[in-house]
């Protein structure tokens, strides 16, 4: 019984490392060289995002409720020393709404559109959340934090990586008598990590009477963090 469980033992050891061959070939007068690079920067930008929900018996209000919704909130923008710009739209919908009975009656009209305003001066984002929470149409308000060129620190984080596999590789080298060369061939993997949009609460001015300070007030926004792992075939000398 013993001898079996070697023999199995063995048997899956054998396939381990046979797959292991396959996915890293080896390649003579050549290293191998792996690492995880690393970014980390305080966010630049902040992303207020929020919804407007409405319905109205006949169409024409229901345009005419959406459209004054999005004067104000262009309105709210430009007080805030923002561009209308910056806003943007994620989706508008107008759809007609009807009671489910046996006669299927048409009942109204709903509007819904998604809304995102990027904000790069974060002492604005508590006034704006003021703003927006006094429509009443909005809802499902949140924020949530972001770079403005992603794509550079995704570059920051691969050239880390790349230092890093490097200078294993030269000890590696090193230790074995050989000299390192010259790169010959690279693989990237690059991922981010963006905190999740916080949910702010809504209308709580109206509930009390008077404007109460911003729930993100006095808060350091979470730091964006970027990862790419790096992958380095070396030749040796």
């Amino acid at each position: 019984m013993n001898h079996l469980k070697l023999a199995c033992i063995a048997c899956l050891l054998l396939i381990t490392t046979a797959v292991a061959a396959q996915q890293t070939p080896v390649i003579s007068e050549t290293l191998w060289s792996g690492s995880e690079g690393k970014f980390e920067s305080a966010p630049d930008t902040a992303l207020v995002q929020f919804s407007i929900s409405l319905q109205q018996a006949r169409l024409q209000d229901a345009y005419a409720q959406a459209r004054e919704s999005a004067a104000r909130i262009r309105q709210i923008i430009r007080d805030n020393g923002l561009a209308p710009g910056d806003a943007e739209i994620g989706s508008f919908t107008m759809t007609p709404v009807y009671q489910w009975n046996a006669k299927h009656k048409l009942i109204g009209f709903q509007v819904n559109s998604s809304v995102v305003v990027k904000v790069h001066e974060f002492e604005k984002l508590g006034p704006l959340s003021d703003g927006f929470s006094q429509l009443d149409t909005s809802d499902g308000f949140s924020i949530s934090f972001t770079l403005r060129n992603i794509e550079s620190a995704k570059m920051k984080a691969i050239e880390d990586g790349y230092r890093k596999a490097r200078s294993n590789a030269e000890v590696l080298a090193q230790a074995g008598g050989r000299k390192l060369g010259a790169m010959s061939y690279a693989s990237v993997d690059a991922s981010e990590f963006i905190p999740q949009p916080r949910p702010v609460i809504m209308k709580a001015q109206l509930l009390t009477g008077h404007t109460e300070p911003a729930p993100i007030q006095g808060f350091t926004p979470a730091k964006i963090i970027i990862t790419a792992h790096v992958n380095v075939l070396f030749q040796l000398e």
